[in-house]
């Protein structure tokens, strides 16, 4: 059973950083792709971030890039999501999740088999 559990977020101002965690269990993750993605009220999941488990390749949103970094500790088996310069349109719960039999590293939250409960992330203006 694969179980993934998200922490790290909460409220900030604009222009402020938060660290999101997501420490996964249950399989051997070492071929997988790992992704963040984030709903906002009223609006479709979107996708944020991910990364290779094996080679750490990684791939972003045009709306984060430059100001989120997605990485993996091998050794916790926890991805994290660092964003920097965060905008009140970054308001949103952010998920992880991860993909089994990847392709690529896609950005459709129907390519993803395993979602963690989520973690709130608010930033005020």
């Amino acid at each position: 059973q694969v179980q993934l559990v998200e922490s790290g977020g909460g409220l900030v101002q604009a222009g402020g950083s938060l660290r999101l965690s997501c420490v996964a269990s249950g399989r051997t993750f070492s071929r997988y792709v790992m992704g963040w993605f984030r709903q906002a009220p009223g609006k479709e999941r979107e996708f944020v971030a991910a990364i290779r488990w094996t080679s750490g390749s990684t791939r972003y949103a045009d709306s984060v890039k430059g100001r989120f970094t997605i990485s993996r500790d091998n050794a916790k088996n926890t991805v994290y999501l660092q964003m920097n310069s965060l905008k009140p349109e970054d308001t949103a719960v952010y998920y992880c999740a991860v993909d089994i039999a990847p392709g690529g590293l896609s950005v459709l939250p129907g390519s993803y088999n395993y979602w963690g409960q989520g973690t709130q992330v608010t930033v005020s203006s």
